[in-house]
């Protein structure tokens, strides 16, 4: 903790420089936050599963870049976005969390997705995330992506790396969602073994808005996802798809709260793992019905599949609910490979490998299948095949994985 500390010290007239002044005001108090409460340990119920100082404590090098190069359309940096606009970074984030804390701190920029009202954004906003440099490095971005009334758009972030480095990746994601507006939110992570990503993303919708959101790990090292929802306007409604592969020694947490704070909205959730190896996974969701969210309906699913004895896995599905008019449920399981399937097709002639890399690909296709976006759901199908045979840890020329 102490070295994130001394450097914002030795660099703040450096990052405020390359920064806004929307920005440069939430400092001090995210300062105050992140020497206050320092890394979270196990015992903080949120990052039970979590090994935050051990992620933490290499010496990177922190990245101060600015963002820079041609913007994809309606996204914009932060000090050209409009005022108004501005004015709501860090309005959604949970400002009581270290980790968020320590990202409003050393984040230089903030790239802003903007749909002006009533606009439908015809073709996907794409936003690639290139980790590359010959150092290990860490980077803090921040992404603030505003829906006004009645606006349209599909948004999908990737992340990828490019170089052998060390990387770890804190990124904020905070959407503000007017009424009657509609956004399908894709993050896929495609990193390698030495990548640590840190993940957050915080959602308030307006009334009749509609939020689809869908987490694909398809190789990482260790990765710790979190999704915050607050339903504020009546008729609003959440779609959040999970999908984990993960082998080796790898980790992949996923960590959601959905949040009904009034009467008349919806929510489903839907989280599979396939766990090879030495994997482990981690699922923690929690549906919160505060009193008066009467007529809430309400699903969360977990459904995991170990492949191998070593592989472990960590399922808290939690309903929280004040308010006696409800439709809510949650289910939660973790299992091995079908043997009698397994057995079914070998005697239809499909070797064991083989056979083994279908019912793994059955099992996750449901999540896939839940995107509505056309030209995605074709083209993970393709990167889930690949992945599960092995072809994204082996890219040409790279020898992180030999």
């Amino acid at each position: 903790m102490r070295q994130y500390i001394d450097f914002y010290s030795e660099v703040r007239k450096t990052i405020k420089s390359r920064s806004c002044d929307e920005m440069n005001a939430q400092r001090e108090e995210a300062l105050q936050t992140f020497s206050a409460q320092g890394f979270p340990s196990p015992k903080v119920e949120r990052y039970r599963y979590a090994k935050v100082e051990a992620d933490f404590s290499p010496n990177y090098g922190i990245a101060l870049t600015p963002i820079a190069g041609k913007l994809p359309p309606y996204c914009f940096r932060i000090a050209d976005a409009e005022p108004r606009v501005r004015t709501l970074y860090n309005s959604v984030a949970d400002t009581t969390d270290s980790i968020v804390a320590l990202n409003t701190l050393l984040c230089v920029d903030t790239l802003v997705v903007h749909v002006p009202r009533g606009i439908k954004v015809e073709h996907p906003i794409q936003i690639s995330n290139i980790l590359k440099g010959e150092q290990d490095t860490m980077v803090n971005r921040r992404i603030l992506i505003v829906m006004d009334d009645l606006a349209e758009a599909d948004v999908i972030i990737t992340d990828l790396a490019a170089s052998q480095s060390r990387f770890l990746t804190n990124q904020v994601i905070e959407v503000v969602m007017g009424d009657g507006s509609h956004l399908s939110l894709y993050e896929v992570e495609e990193t390698h073994l030495l990548c640590t990503r840190y993940g957050s993303v915080f959602v308030r919708q307006g009334k009749d808005s509609s939020l689809h959101h869908t987490s694909l790990t398809l190789f990482n090292g260790h990765t710790r996802n979190r999704l915050d929802v607050q339903l504020q306007g009546e008729g609003s409604e959440v779609t959040a798809n999970g999908c984990v592969i993960a082998d080796k020694m790898q980790r992949v947490d996923n960590n959601t709260l959905i949040d009904h704070q009034v009467p008349n909205c919806q929510s489903n959730e839907l989280y599979k793992y396939v766990l090879d190896d030495s994997a482990v996974g981690a699922f923690a969701g929690k549906v919160l019905v505060r009193e008066g969210a009467q007529k809430t309906v309400s699903q969360e699913t977990n459904a995991n599949l170990c492949a191998t004895r070593s592989a472990r896995m960590y399922s808290q599905p939690m309903l929280e609910i004040y308010a006696d008019d409800v439709k809510c449920s949650h289910g939660s399981t973790v299992g091995q490979m079908n043997e009698s399937a397994l057995f079914y097709m070998r005697q239809r002639g499909i070797d064991e490998k083989e056979a083994r890399l279908l019912l793994k690909a059955a099992f996750i296709t449901e999540v896939i299948e839940n995107i509505p976006l056309e030209s995605l759901r074709d083209r993970l199908h393709v990167l889930v095949d690949k992945r599960l045979r092995g072809e994204l840890s082996k890219c040409e020329g790279c020898k992180l994985c030999k």
